[in-house]
C-alpha cells in the first residue's frame, strides 16, 4: 500500500491587513486558513488562470465598447436633431421686413435664455430624448422581427 505524500510547510510574511482579510475569510468559511491559502496559490499558478485573465478583460473590453457604441449614438442623435431643427427652422421662417427685424433681434436673447433654461431642465429632470428613441438592439431583436405571427 502505497503512502499518500505529506504536504510541505512554508512560511511566508504577510502584511497585517491581507493576514487579517485571511482569517476573516476563513472564519467566514470555517476552513483553515492554510487551505485557503494553498487554493489560492495553486488558482494563481494554475494554467488557466491566464485564460480566466483574459476572459475577464475581454468581458471589461466589451462593456467599454457598448458603452463607447452608446455614446457614439447619442451624440448622432444630438448632431442629427440639431441638423433637422435648424433646416426646418431655416426653411419655414420668414425673412422679416426691416421694422420688425430691429424688435426680433431684442426678442433674440429673452428667448434664448429661456431656451437654454428649459434645456438645463429637461437634461436635470428628463425624460432625455436618447430614451424615446429605440436602441438598434430593440430593433433587430428576434420578438420584433419575428413574422410568423
Amino acid at each position: 500500500m502505497a503512502m499518500a505524500k505529506k504536504k510541505a510547510q512554508l512560511s511566508v510574511y504577510l502584511d497585517p491587513d491581507l493576514m487579517q482579510a485571511l482569517s476573516a475569510y476563513a472564519a467566514r468559511r470555517d476552513q483553515s486558513m492554510s487551505l485557503i491559502a494553498e487554493a489560492a496559490i495553486a488558482s494563481f499558478l494554475s494554467p488557466d488562470a491566464d485564460e480566466r485573465k483574459e476572459a475577464a478583460i475581454a468581458k471589461r473590453l466589451d462593456q467599454q465598447d457598448r458603452r463607447l457604441a452608446r455614446l457614439e449614438r447619442d451624440v448622432g442623435i444630438g448632431v442629427e436633431t440639431l441638423a433637422l431643427f435648424i433646416r426646418f427652422w431655416l426653411n419655414t421662417t420668414p425673412p422679416l421686413p426691416e421694422s420688425a427685424a430691429k424688435a426680433a433681434r431684442a426678442q433674440a436673447g429673452a428667448r434664448y435664455d429661456n431656451f437654454v433654461a428649459t434645456l438645463g431642465r429637461r437634461l436635470n429632470e428628463g425624460p432625455k430624448l436618447r430614451q424615446e428613441i429605440p436602441d438598434d438592439q430593440e430593433r433587430g431583436s428576434p420578438d420584433r422581427n419575428n413574422t410568423s405571427e
